[in-house]
């Protein structure tokens, strides 16, 4: 599983399965933010199952599901609201990790 580490606190991937966390907390991760709807492609796992293996090892967890290029305004406070929230390090994943990129830096923006 490879990630991009976009601040000292904030580390993006693409899709990761429940598997993958042991991984993630082994890293340091705190907490992990889904930014990917379920079912946006066959096969891939939902955020529940994520969540499930995250609580589990201790990690916190919110679904902040974004349509690819269409990036809201909610999706940016809740995003923000969550990077508020939990504790950091945090690990936030899509399809390929663009759209928690993208996240950042409108929140980044919106605190310029």
């Amino acid at each position: 599983m490879e990630y991009r580490q976009i601040s000292d606190d904030y580390s993006v991937s693409g899709q990761i399965l429940p598997e993958d966390i042991a991984a993630i907390k082994d890293a340091g991760f705190r907490s992990v933010i889904c930014n990917r709807p379920d079912n946006e492609q066959p096969g891939q796992p939902s955020a529940d199952s994520v969540k499930v293996a995250a609580e589990a090892a201790g990690l916190a967890f919110r679904y902040i599901p974004v349509i690819s290029g269409q990036i809201t305004m909610d999706n940016v406070e809740d995003q923000a609201e969550a990077l508020d929230e939990l504790e950091g390090p945090v690990f936030a994943y899509c399809r390929s990790g663009a759209r928690c990129t993208n996240l950042y830096g409108l929140i980044q923006q919106q605190k310029g």
